[in-house]
């Protein structure tokens, strides 16, 4: 096979979405725990911070192959058993969640806290405060390191061919054992990659350029200018 049949194969296609699949739940459940861990570590009550604290040391401390081969491992062994995918997508966004738990908390602290001081002059409750004035503040300042945590998870998710997940990695070593041609198979599952990472690239500059307020107000400064409508005058003797 020619290098253009390993990257136009149906395979790295097959499992270049199934990578893409692992990325992005890993990440999405690994954003809604960061999120309620941030919120933990950044609330008034001290054993919920503990417990949070305790939390990220653990999974920040600890390999992400070590996790995952806990879980595919460890788990069928106190009757909860998965298939390699979902124990994948356990330990990964698991992991994530620690780290997402730090960037969210960070973004928390951002917002002035006159902003929240004056919603509650206006009425407002604490879940209308951190819906309507504390996370879209804090969006833009969570945002830029999350896309990195996104290409980063893509690359870590490498790691679930450990665990028998057919991800691009694992289909790639697959038919480089079979056909020894180990170059041509590495590079057409490295660019692969690329473009998946190239992807997530562009929709992260993209959301940001939206949430950007700065550069909106910027553009609506620089727009076309209606001259005046200068009053009629009537001549008079």
């Amino acid at each position: 096979m020619s290098f253009l049949d390993y990257v136009f194969s149906a395979t790295f296609f097959q499992s270049a979405g199934i990578t893409l699949a692992l990325t992005v739940v890993s990440m999405v459940l690994g954003i809604v725990g960061g999120l309620l861990l941030g919120l933990v570590k950044t609330s008034s009550v001290a054993p919920a911070r503990w417990l949070a604290n305790g939390y990220i040391w653990l999974f920040r401390g600890t390999p992400v192959l070590l996790q995952l081969i806990f879980v595919f491992n460890v788990l069928p062994g106190w009757g909860l058993r998965f298939s390699p995918f979902t124990c994948a997508v356990i330990a990964l966004s698991m992991n994530e969640a620690a780290y997402m738990a730090e960037i969210i908390r960070a973004g928390l602290l951002s917002v002035d806290r006159g902003q929240r001081t004056a919603a509650h002059m206006l009425g407002l409750s604490e879940r209308q405060i951190l819906r309507w004035v504390v996370l879209p503040q804090a969006a833009r300042v969570i945002l830029p390191p999350t896309g990195n945590q996104f290409i980063g998870m893509l690359k870590t998710s490498a790691l679930a061919s450990v665990v028998a997940v057919q991800d691009l990695l694992l289909s790639a070593q697959r038919i480089a054992a079979a056909n020894f041609d180990y170059v041509n198979t590495l590079v057409a599952a490295a660019i692969h990659y690329l473009v998946l990472t190239t992807l997530f690239t562009l929709a992260v500059n993209a959301v940001e350029r939206r949430l950007d307020v700065t550069r909106r107000a910027s553009a609506r400064r620089k727009g076309p200018l209606t001259p005046p409508v200068m009053p009629a005058t009537t001549g008079g003797n």
